[in-house]
């Protein structure tokens, strides 16, 4: 009886202790995962490998003073030892970032199996260091151990200002570093067990605060590091926004300069036909000449009235006269304002209403610039002699218009181009259809406005069908 309360009170302490080490090991995790893509990592690389490149001979001159003393004041055959060992480490070393240099540059994969060689090599290089100043340390036996310990924070100091790059390859070091920096006090004061006056223990206290400065150089250096590389990024995204604007821009200069072109030249040739009096005597081709010119002028209105209409909506200055509508009402207006438009493709309208009235709120004018948009797009890219479907239906206090064409259909993953600002799916000078690419995304922010949406399911070379959505009206 007594056995889930005692578990109850195990678990609750256990908590406290296992949060705190959740805490710990998500801050570590936040510090060392630094890499958020391939080319940031390539980049922590390539910045670790050039670094210690640099510092090639500066190294080589602080081994070959440290080998040149420990072989005159203590014994030549381990200093001797010793060296060939950091030299070895530092061939291993030098032969991995030799072949970063050459890198080309990859997939974050590789990108991270050359980090993970360079951490084998650091892991053999904070050894050979360790190694050599534990030994001198046991060589000097009881005592201050001057050497040893400066050694060991020169190379500290030296990894947290040089080896921030990899973050993973800097706390390697410092742990390294760390266990044989407190073990050879530690192991003295073992071994004598003196009382606290005594010297040793200052020598532990004093390594202890020289760790906390190395560790809180090497936090400042990581960070600083880890900011310059945010930095980056950003300026990465900010150049890649402008080169998505400066890609919308190319295409709206291809749209608008196609749309203003073709009508344009047909509006000039048939004033220059007239103006210059060959048809006075032809009534009916002048006519007939005015007439193309009318259409023209309709089709650059269109056009100057979607750039207004996208003005407004990025301005958020689009007005809206929301009232209670009819929604089969506004279909059929629609289907018979398009019907001539649709007879001059070949094409027809089927029409479903619902079997019950459906009510929305819904301004009148912008419900009918929608419903014109999705049917002349129905309409033109629709082959001759088939039909488009039109069909009204009510579903879980919604309403819903759905406009079905047999026509070409559009290409997978091209959802960015059917309602993106001034892109089509077929977008060159030569496509077949008119269009300014703003009515779908001019659609898309109306059915915004009235709480409802756009959208649209299509498989190629059969049809599309496009699909608004309101709340119903109570």
């Amino acid at each position: 009886m007594t056995s889930a309360p005692l578990s109850a009170s195990a678990s609750a302490d256990r908590n406290p202790r296992m949060s705190a080490l959740m805490r710990l090991r998500r801050y570590f995790r936040g510090m060392l995962r630094m890499e958020t893509s391939a080319a940031r990592l390539e980049k922590q690389v390539r910045d670790y490998v050039n670094g210690g490149l640099v510092l090639f001979w500066k190294r080589q001159t602080i081994y070959g003073a440290a080998a040149l003393l420990c072989g005159f004041y203590y014994d030549v055959e381990i200093a001797v030892f010793c060296y060939l060992f950091i030299q070895f480490c530092e061939f291993s070393d030098t032969w991995v970032s030799l072949r970063i240099v050459r890198w080309k540059g990859g997939s974050l994969r590789e990108a991270r199996r050359y980090r993970n060689l360079l951490f084998l090599t650091a892991t053999l290089s904070s050894i050979s260091v360790a190694l050599w100043a534990g030994i001198v340390a046991h060589l000097e036996g009881i005592s201050s151990h001057f050497m040893p310990l400066f050694f060991l924070f020169a190379a500290g100091l030296f990894a947290a200002v040089n080896n921030h790059q990899i973050p993973q390859i800097l706390l390697l070091r410092l742990v390294v570093y760390t266990g044989v920096f407190l073990y050879i006090p530690i192991s003295d004061l073992l071994a004598v067990m003196p009382p606290l006056k005594n010297f040793l223990w200052l020598q532990l206290f004093t390594v202890v605060f020289v760790l906390f400065f190395v560790i809180e150089c090497s936090i400042i250096f990581l960070r600083l590091y880890r900011r310059g590389l945010d930095q980056l990024d950003e300026l990465r995204r900010e150049r890649d926004r402008v080169q998505a604007a400066y890609e919308v821009k190319s295409q709206f200069v291809s749209v608008v300069s196609h749309e203003l072109r073709t009508p344009l030249t047909s509006i000039n040739g048939a004033l220059g036909l007239l103006r210059t009096g060959a048809y006075d005597n032809d009534p009916a081709k002048a006519r007939n000449i005015l007439e193309i010119a009318h259409k023209n002028s309709i089709r650059l209105s269109a056009l100057i009235n979607d750039l207004l209409d996208l003005q407004k909506l990025e301005s958020g200055q689009m007005s809206y006269s929301f009232d209670e509508v009819d929604l089969s009402d506004i279909v059929d207006e629609c289907i018979a304002a398009m019907e001539t438009f649709a007879q001059s493709y070949g094409i027809s309208f089927d029409f479903s209403p619902s079997l019950q009235p459906v009510f929305v709120r819904a301004d009148r004018d912008r419900l009918h610039q929608v419903l014109d948009n999705l049917f002349s797009n129905a309409v033109k890219f629709s082959r001759r002699g088939e039909k488009v479907e039109v069909r009204i239906r009510r579903t879980g206090g919604r309403a819903w218009v759905e406009v079905q064409d047999h026509g070409i259909g559009i290409p997978p993953n091209s959802r960015e181009k059917v309602f993106g600002k001034f892109t089509q799916v077929d977008s060159s000078d030569r496509r077949s259809h008119g269009g300014t690419g703003l009515g779908l995304c001019i659609a898309q922010e109306i059915m915004a406005a009235h709480g409802g949406s756009v959208d649209y399911t299509s498989t190629l070379g059969e049809g599309t069908t496009f699909v608004i959505d309101f709340p119903l009206k109570d």
